[in-house]
Formats: C-alpha cells, structure tokens, sequence
C-alpha cells in the first residue's frame, strides 16, 4: 500500500473504532497487552522528574502511566493523529493523580518537537500502523535527548512452529468476527488483521532501529513472540 494510501485507511480505522478501542484490545490479547506494557516500562525505567514522548498514543493508557511514574515534577506528551481516539484518552483524565500530561493531534511521520527534547520516547501498538516505519523512527530519534532512551512494544512474527499457524489463524479469521459481534467493526479489524502479518519481524525490526541512529538495540519476545519490547538509545555524541 502507497503512504498516502496506508495514512488515510489508518486514520478512518481508528478514527472509527475508537470508543471499543480498548475493550476489544483486552479481548483480542486476553489481557495481555497490559502485561506486556509493564514489562515494557520497567525496561524502560522512566526516572522522576524527566520528560517523556508517547508515540501513537491512542487511548492515553502508556501515556497516564508514563504521567504516574515522572510525577509532578516530570512530564509526558501523548502524540496521535486521531481526534477520536484522543478524545477518550482526555476523558481519562479524572483518574489521573497529577497534571504532568498533554495531549498533542499531530503526525508521527514530522512531529512538532524540537531536537533533542524528550529523555524518553515510547511507542505501544502504533509503529505497525504508520505509513514509514523507518521515517517514524528517525523522528524517535531526532526529539530523544543524547543519552535518551527509546522503547517500542508491538505485534511481531511467531516462529514456533504449528503455534505460529495457530496465532495467524486466530488473527486472520477470529479476530475480524470479534471486531464485527462487538464492535460492528468487521473491515477494520480485518486491516488491523493485516497491519499485524505484514509488519517486520523481531530482527528486521532491530535492523530499522540501527537504521535509524539507536545503538544497544535490544529484543525481548512476548508470549510466544506474538509480541515483541525493542529498546534502543541515542548516542551522546
């Protein structure tokens, strides 16, 4: 799919199924994808007191969780070009401790950052979903701070044989009906379907992260490696 076209589709998708957003994802990952956003976080080890950049942040839930460990003397951003799904991670706001957070509409592909801003920058679930994985990455790297570190937490490619059909079974064919009984979103949980199966694999997505300027580039396989934490740093030079 062309950029432009892949932008478009992304943007109806999500701008479309935002209010069953995060109860489908419980659904879909039985749970998991909060599992795996802890893990990721404690790779990250988000000190108190810095500033964090939370990359398609959809929903808000990395980004309230980036807010609780910074504190109040800290402070995190929630980046996404979906009014929608921003408009529920606002309403969340209530449960919130601190006011250390904003909400920004923009586009990860250029984001309106200055360089060398932010200590931390994350990306949960949205990589898969832009039109250029390597451009998003280079702008990661362009807003961390030398020394900073990046975290991404996404679908990946299972290897284990017969599990691995398994899992594209489940995704191909199950998923799509659970979006269509609970969400009446059949067509676009069949994308997010694809976005998945055609998204690199856990080395291949390493390979982008040194691409793109990180170094320490690191991999941890999620359940089965149906998910993946890539972790990367900016150079201080």
């Amino acid at each position: 799919m062309q950029p432009d076209a892949k932008k478009e589709k992304v943007h109806h998708v999500f701008q479309s199924i935002y209010k069953k957003y995060d109860f489908m994802n419980s659904l879909i990952s039985f749970n998991q994808h909060k599992l795996w956003r802890r893990k990721a976080m404690a790779l990250l080890d988000p000190q108190p007191g810095r500033e964090a950049l939370d990359v398609c942040c959809g929903t808000g839930d990395w980004t309230y969780g980036l807010s609780q460990t910074l504190g109040q003397d800290g402070c995190v951003i929630g980046l996404d070009f979906s009014d929608n799904m921003l408009k529920v991670a606002k309403q969340k706001s209530e449960h919130s401790s601190f006011d250390n957070y904003q909400f920004v509409h923009g586009d990860a592909m250029n984001m309106p950052f200055a360089d060398n801003r932010f200590d931390y920058v994350t990306v949960g679930f949205g990589l898969r979903n832009v039109p250029d994985y390597l451009q998003v990455l280079k702008e990661m790297h362009r807003v961390l701070k030398p020394g900073g570190r990046v975290i991404c937490l996404e679908t990946s490619q299972p290897s284990i044989p017969v599990y691995k059909q398994l899992y594209f079974f489940y995704f191909k064919y199950l998923m799509p009906l659970l979006g269509k009984v609970f969400a009446n979103s059949y067509k676009e949980y069949v994308w997010l379907q694809e976005s998945t199966r055609h998204f690199p694999n856990k080395q291949v997505l390493a390979d982008l992260f040194q691409q793109a300027g990180f170094f320490s580039v690191t991999y941890d396989s999620l359940t089965g490696g149906i998910a993946a934490i890539h972790t990367g740093q900016k150079s201080v030079e």
